[in-house]
């Protein structure tokens, strides 16, 4: 699996990408809600917003933790670790 560091080009193209198709979805609920769509269908949006987020929190995670990582040594690695599982404890 190819590294991801939270520096890099690649990670940050990717989260942009994910952000900006995230805020397009909810222009769009926002315009069904005054087109006064049917519920069933602006569920269904929001549920999508939902899902679109949780997959670009987990990109965003999986580079944090391989930074966490790679370099265990920048202070105490307990220390370290406690944060990465706080902040992984974050996504639920």
């Amino acid at each position: 699996m190819k590294r991801m560091d939270l520096k890099s080009p690649e990670i940050k193209n990717d989260l942009a990408v994910r952000l900006r198709r995230i805020e397009g979805q909810v222009r769009g609920v926002q315009r069904m809600l005054d087109e006064d769509r049917e519920c069933p269908d602006v569920l269904q949006q929001l549920a999508a917003i939902r899902s679109a987020v949780h997959q670009t929190s987990l990109v965003l995670a999986r580079a944090y933790a391989a930074r966490c990582l790679q370099e265990p040594t920048r202070g105490d690695p307990e220390a370290m670790l406690d944060k990465l599982i706080a902040t992984l404890g974050k996504l639920e």
